[in-house]
C-alpha cells in the first residue's frame, strides 16, 4: 500500500513521532478486528500481547496519548485513502466487482452528552419572540441594524460598574438591547449550525444529531445524539462508508453514490436496497447515471395488506384504462384527466397529471374516498407519471428471479456487516466526537473487517465468490 499520503500528513519540521505512523496505523487496524477501541487498551495491547509486539517491531510502545492524537488528528484523509486502496486491491484480486452494491444504512450512537438538546423548533421559537421585543422597543428588524444601534448608542454613555454606583437609564436600556443582541446571535448561530436539513444536533457534538435508536431496547427506542450511517458492500466486502447527519436513509442515497463512484473511479452497473431509499430523486439519478434500479417500493409490503386495499381513494386500487388516461373508482364513476403539466428536473422531463372524477355527489363511500370537506367537490388524484414508470420498472426488476437473488443476497451482506460489526466487533458507540473523526473509526473498522473478512473467504475456500450461495429447501 502507498503510505505517502499518511507521512505527509506529519510535518518534516520539529519533533519526530515517537512511533512510525504506518506500524502506529496497523495497530490501531489489527485493534479494531480485535475489538480493542480505546487507546489506554490499545496501549496495554502493545506492551503485553505478543500479536502486537510482533507488529511494533523495533518501535517503541506508544502511550494512548499517541494513539488518540493519530485517531482524531492529522490523519484523517490518510486513513480513508488507505480504506479506497485496500478497496481497489481487492478488485484487482478478483475479489470484488462493480456489477451491484448493496446499500444499507444505520445509526450509532456518538459520544456527546445525550441531554445537550438543541431543537430547531425551540430556537425559532425564542428567536421570534426575541425579534418582537426588538422591534418593540426600538423598532429594529435586523440584527446588522441593531448591532450599530448599540455601537451609537455607546458612544453617549458612561458606563459605570460595581456596588454604591447607580446606573442611568440609558446604560440600562443598553444593557437590555446588548442582552437580546446576545441572543439573536446565538440563536442565529444554532440554526446555521442545523442548516436547511436538520432539526437538532447536540452541544457536546454539533454533528450529531438526535436519533432514535433501535437497537436500544431497554429504552424503548430513546432518541440519543448520533450518526446515520451507511455503508455500501460488494462480494461480501465494505466497498463504500459515508457518514450523515440526516436521519432519514432516502436523502443519502445519491450523495453516497456519488461519493464511491469517485473513489473507485467507476461506477457500479445497478444499486439495491430496501424500500427506505425509494425517492424520485434516487430513481431520476440511477436513471440518468445509467444504472439499474433495484428499490422496493415504499408501500411493496403494504400493498399486500387488507387494511391497504380497503382505502379506496388511493389510486392503485382503481383501475386504470391506458386508452383512455382515465381511472376508475369502486363505484364504477371515471377519472377523467384534467391537465398535464412536463417540467425539466435534474436533466429529464417530467410529467405530472392531474385527474378529476365526473361527480361524487350521491356517493355512498365517498367519506372513505375523498377526503375533501366540501360535500360538491369532486375526487382528484394528482399523479407523477414519471415516478410510476420508474417504479414500475424497478418493481419488474426486483419482482424478476435475478431481483428475487438479489435482495436475498443484500439482506445476507450488507444487513449481515452491520450484524458482525454491532454483534462480533462489538462496536455501538463512537468513541470520537465530530464528522470527521467519526469517519476516520468507521475506515478502521470497515478496513478490519474486509481483512477479517477476505481471511475467513480464504479458510471456506470462497475466494472470488461474488453473490451469496442461497440453499432452497
Amino acid at each position: 500500500m502507498d503510505y505517502r499520503k499518511l507521512y505527509a500528513a506529519y510535518s518534516s519540521r520539529g519533533r519526530k513521532s515517537v512511533t512510525d505512523p504506518r506500524v502506529l496505523f496497523k495497530i490501531l487496524v489489527y485493534g479494531y478486528q480485535c475489538g480493542i477501541y480505546t487507546t489506554r487498551k490499545l496501549e496495554e495491547a502493545c506492551r503485553y500481547r505478543i500479536d502486537f509486539k510482533w507488529l511494533l517491531w523495533d518501535e517503541p510502545v506508544p502511550d494512548h496519548s499517541t494513539i488518540s492524537r493519530f485517531r482524531t488528528g492529522r490523519c484523517a484523509e490518510a486513513v480513508e485513502d488507505l480504506f479506497y486502496q485496500y478497496v481497489r486491491y481487492l478488485e484487482e484480486q478478483g475479489e470484488t466487482d462493480h456489477e451491484t452494491v448493496f446499500i444499507d444504512g444505520t445509526k450509532l450512537e456518538s459520544r456527546a452528552g445525550r441531554y445537550t438538546f438543541v431543537w430547531r423548533k425551540s430556537v425559532e421559537k425564542q428567536l421570534a419572540k426575541v425579534k418582537e421585543k426588538v422591534h418593540s422597543a426600538v423598532s429594529i428588524t435586523s440584527l446588522e441594524a441593531l448591532e450599530q444601534r448599540l455601537a451609537e448608542m455607546e458612544v453617549e454613555i458612561s458606563f459605570v460598574y460595581g456596588p454604591g454606583r447607580r446606573k442611568s437609564e440609558s446604560q440600562k436600556e443598553w444593557e437590555a438591547l446588548d442582552e437580546l443582541r446576545r441572543r439573536w446571535r446565538d440563536y442565529e448561530e444554532k440554526l446555521a449550525v442545523m442548516g436547511t436539513d436538520r432539526n437538532s444536533y447536540s452541544k457536546t457534538d454539533p454533528d450529531a444529531t438526535f436519533m432514535r435508536m433501535k437497537e436500544d431496547h431497554m429504552r424503548n427506542g430513546q432518541l440519543k445524539p448520533g450518526y446515520n450511517v451507511q455503508i455500501g458492500v460488494n462480494s461480501e466486502y465494505i466497498t463504500g462508508i459515508e457518514v450523515f447527519s440526516k436521519r432519514t436513509d432516502y436523502g443519502t442515497m445519491v450523495p453516497f453514490m456519488k461519493t464511491m463512484q469517485q473513489k473507485h473511479g467507476k461506477k457500479y452497473k445497478s444499486a439495491t436496497t430496501d424500500a427506505g431509499y425509494e425517492r424520485f430523486n434516487n430513481y431520476l439519478y440511477l436513471e440518468a447515471n445509467g444504472q439499474l434500479s433495484f428499490i422496493k417500493p415504499a408501500n411493496y409490503e403494504q400493498q399486500k395488506s387488507s387494511n391497504f386495499k380497503k382505502q379506496i381513494g388511493r389510486m392503485e386500487n382503481m383501475s386504470y384504462d391506458a386508452e383512455e388516461d382515465s381511472y376508475t373508482c369502486a363505484q364504477g364513476r371515471k377519472l377523467s384527466l384534467r391537465r398535464e403539466c412536463t417540467e425539466l428536473q435534474n436533466g429529464k422531463y417530467v410529467t405530472t397529471a392531474w385527474y378529476r372524477c365526473e361527480s361524487c355527489s350521491g356517493c355512498p363511500v365517498r367519506d372513505k374516498c375523498c377526503q375533501a370537506k366540501n360535500a360538491d367537490q369532486a375526487k382528484e388524484l394528482r399523479v407523477n407519471k414519471t415516478l410510476q414508470e420508474l417504479r414500475k420498472a424497478s418493481l419488474k426488476n426486483i419482482t424478476s428471479d435475478y431481483g428475487i437473488y438479489l435482495r436475498q443476497c443484500r439482506s445476507i451482506q450488507v444487513e449481515g456487516a452491520f450484524g458482525l460489526l454491532k454483534n462480533d466487533f462489538g462496536f455501538r458507540r463512537f468513541l470520537t466526537r465530530g464528522r470527521k473523526n467519526v469517519r476516520t473509526e468507521l475506515f478502521l473498522l470497515a478496513l478490519a473487517f474486509d481483512l477479517k473478512k477476505l481471511w475467513m473467504k480464504r479458510d471456506k475456500g470462497r475466494l472470488r465468490m461474488h453473490l451469496s450461495e442461497i440453499s432452497v429447501a
